[in-house]
This record gives structure tokens, sequence and C-alpha cells, in this order.
């Protein structure tokens, strides 16, 4: 990864420390941003191998990025902001991530350990293994100062409460403010737009609804729904805001719940998709369009118009691409110049990607040396919160996925809860923004 020669500033130089040494980075990007753009590809080990990790999601939905900042340990340094002086350090390993003794656990065990079994029934010997093992997976050092006092939370009550601010909850919210109806919209990113404003472009993705047309205070960013629960008041949604004065949690009461939250990037299994330097698609294109930091060479591996989308995404911003694998096909006509359906993707390279290589559809193998694979394929739907609230959740066999059953109007099992977007399965963004409205013309005809 490097930073885009020619493109705009995106906000203050300043300088992080890591581990003793002075980094580049931007302020208010994710420290993990400023990390691969300065060449740090190594953020972590894994907890039992101790093999090298690198940022993947850039959406907190994995543990590839926790470093120990400022004294804290376990920090998703994908979503913390970068700030001056800001102290970094690499946990779980010895002497150092790039350099870690423990990493020949992988090279000892190469089909795999099961320390449960190890030594078992022998009484001294099972017992030194448990804590040698409960040493060796440790999850960093305990914070060196006290948390900060909490604030105190904060009760609210609206008649709708809209989770996401992507195609589909910010389509939903304008058929809300366009009838009247009080709602609250919470999104977890620091601005609404989802997939619009952080995913690779397609040609029919609505644009972005402006919320200053909506009514004042009925959106909040930097707002995570954190669960469905009951009380004496009814149903009430769990959030935490970050605050000018930290974090807070948020109460909300409504008589109905829209879920938008989207999903998470989805992992692709195939040999070394561990290896950093890989990383998910919507990970790269937001890295691309939110801090114009973009790798050199890369190669593309999934399926879905988004991979096609991603590899013009990237040449447009300088980056070379030499080979997109589509999984599924068949390839669109617009599909890459280096396009072709295939199958057995690896990813090549030691401590990092250094190659990629599948098999094409005439049987013969192709590799073509890079420095990042792409993994584009559709996202997981997050359907945790409409499932703690009542919605039914199935597996889709086809599709591979767990996905909310809900009508065609976001209805669900659980009569206030309903869900529109992703979460139902995916789709494009105009379709998102289509299930939206939809779905909020469905919600305000249940409300009295």
């Amino acid at each position: 990864m490097r930073r885009i020669p020619d493109a705009s500033p995106r906000g203050q130089a300043i300088t992080v420390d890591l581990e003793g040494e002075p980094l580049p980075a931007v302020e208010g990007e994710p420290l993990a941003c400023s990390l691969v753009a300065a060449g740090e590809d190594v953020l972590a080990r894994s907890i039992k191998y101790h093999r090298p990790r690198g940022a993947f999601c850039f959406a907190a939905a994995c543990s590839h990025c926790l470093m120990r900042v400022d004294g804290l340990p376990n920090i998703y340094t994908c979503r913390t902001p970068a700030r001056a002086g800001m102290k970094l350090e690499r946990q779980n390993a010895f002497p150092s991530a790039k350099v870690d003794l423990f990493g020949t656990i992988d090279w000892f065990f190469p089909r795999g350990l099961d320390h449960h079994e190890m030594f078992a029934g022998v009484p001294v010997a099972e017992k030194v293994m448990a804590k040698v093992a409960r040493q060796l997976a440790g999850l960093g050092l305990l914070p060196t100062h006290e948390a900060p006092p909490r604030l105190p939370a904060r009760s609210l009550r609206t008649r709708v409460a809209v989770v996401g601010g992507g195609a589909a909850g910010l389509a939903a919210a304008k058929v809300l403010a366009e009838r009247g109806i009080p709602f609250l919209l919470l999104e977890r990113e620091a601005r609404v737009g989802g997939r619009l404003t952080r995913g690779a472009p397609l040609q029919d993705d609505p644009t972005v609804l402006d919320v200053a047309s909506f009514p004042k205070g009925s959106v909040l960013t930097r707002a995570h729904a954190i669960g469905l629960y009951d009380d004496e008041g009814g149903r009430f949604l769990g959030a935490v805001a970050l605050e000018p004065e930290g974090l807070r949690l948020l109460q909300i009461h409504a008589d109905r719940f829209l879920l938008a939250p989207g999903g998470h990037p989805g992992l692709l299994p195939f040999e070394n998709n561990d290896l950093p330097g890989v990383y998910a698609g919507r990970a790269a294109s937001l890295l691309v369009r939110e801090h114009g930091v973009a790798p050199e060479t890369a190669a593309l591996v999934g399926w879905g118009s988004e991979l096609h989308a991603l590899a013009r995404l990237m040449e447009a911003h300088g980056t070379k691409v030499v080979a997109v694998a589509d999984l599924r096909g068949p390839l669109p006509a617009n599909a890459h110049s280096t396009a072709s359906t295939g199958s057995d993707p690896k990813a090549h390279g030691l401590k990092r990607v250094g190659a990629f290589s599948f098999t094409r559809a005439n049987g013969k193998k192709k590799k073509v040396d890079c420095d990042a694979v792409l993994v584009s394929i559709p996202s997981s739907p997050s359907f945790e919160l409409a499932r703690q609230g009542g919605a039914s959740v199935h597996f889709d066999a086809e599709r591979g996925l767990f996905v909310v059953q809900a009508e065609a109007d976001g209805r669900t099992a659980a009569s206030d809860v309903f869900v529109a977007g992703d979460i139902t399965g995916g789709g494009t963004a105009k379709e998102a923004a289509a299930a939206g409205a939809r779905t909020a013309e469905a919600l305000i005809g249940g409300l009295s």
C-alpha cells in the first residue's frame, strides 16, 4: 500500500509513535490506514499459532488490527482516528511481532494443535500445559491507567428507530421525513452513505441523500447499536454514541425498529488468505475513496458486480491490476482486460503477500506478482440485532449466507421489527434503497 501521489490532501500531516519510531500519519484517518500507507503490514500476531496479521476488513469485523494504543490493549486500529503523538504497540509476541519466537508453534504443528488434549491425564504435565496455553493465547496486557468515569446514560423516545445510514436506511428516513413521522437514525460511521461513499461505485447507484434536509437532531453519527431489550417502558434500542465528552450509552424507546445495518466483509476460504496484504474489497475501496491509499499492484478475486467495479476503481487511481479471478462468472461485458473465470485461488508469501495464483477455466495455472490481494464477495448480513429482536434467521445455501427472513415489505416474525438492505441477503445499492423506501411505507401503515 502507498499514498496516491496526486491525491488531494485529506487532513493535517502528523506523526504517531510506533514502538519508539516516528510514523507519518494524517490526522483523523484510521490508525491502520496510517500504518499500511507507511509500509507497516504486520500489525499483530494470531492468538494461537502466532501467524502474522495485517488489517483486513477496516470494519472492526475481524481481530487482525488489534494493537495497544496509548496504554490500552486490544484497540481496533481500523476504527481509531489518528492523533498526533499517539503511542502504538504490537501485542502478544516476543521479542517483536515482526520476529516472533512463538511463531515456531506453527512450524512444529503443521496439522494443527489441540492444546486441550496435550498431556491430558498426566497430573503434573497437564497443569503445566494448561498454564502455558493460557500465557501463549493472551490478548494483551492490562491497561496502564484506569478507565475514565462513565458518562450518564441518556434516554430518548421516538416513533421509529432506524439503524444504519446506508442506501436502505437513508431511503427509509426520507420517506419518514416526508410523511412527518418522528424518527432517529443511527449510523456508526462519522458520516452517512455506507457503500455509496465507501464502496466501489456502480453505474446505477443512487445519490447520497443530504441529511440536512431531515428534521434537526434526527440523525446520530458515530452511534453504534448494541442490542434490542425490554423494560417497563417497552422495547428499546441500546446504543453507544461517541460524543465530544466521550462514550455515552443511549436508551432509545420506539414503536417500530427499522434495521438496515448492512453486512460485514466475508472471508473467502483459500490458502494463505490470512497473510498481511489480503484485504476485503470494500476495505480497499474505502482506503482509496476516503483516504487516498492504494496498492501498487493488486490481484482481485471473488464474484459479483462489485468485483469488476473494484477493478475499475483501483485502476482509475493508479493501481496496476494484474489479475481478476471471477470464481463464478459469467464475466460482464465491461470486465477488466485481465479478468477470467477460475478456481483454486492462492496467496503466496511468508510474512506478507508477494504473489497470487489461480486455475483458469481452461485448466491452466496463472500466477502473478502483486503486493495486495483484494477479496470482493457479497457481504455477510449483520443479522444479529434482528435476531435478538425476534426476527427469524435461516441459512441460504445457494448464497452461503445467514439472512433474516422477511416479507417483500420488510416485515419479520417480530411485529415491531422491520428490515431492509443487505441484512436480507444483499443486492445492489439501488435495490437496497428501493427496499428501504418500501419498508418505511409498510411500517407507517402499522403506526397509530
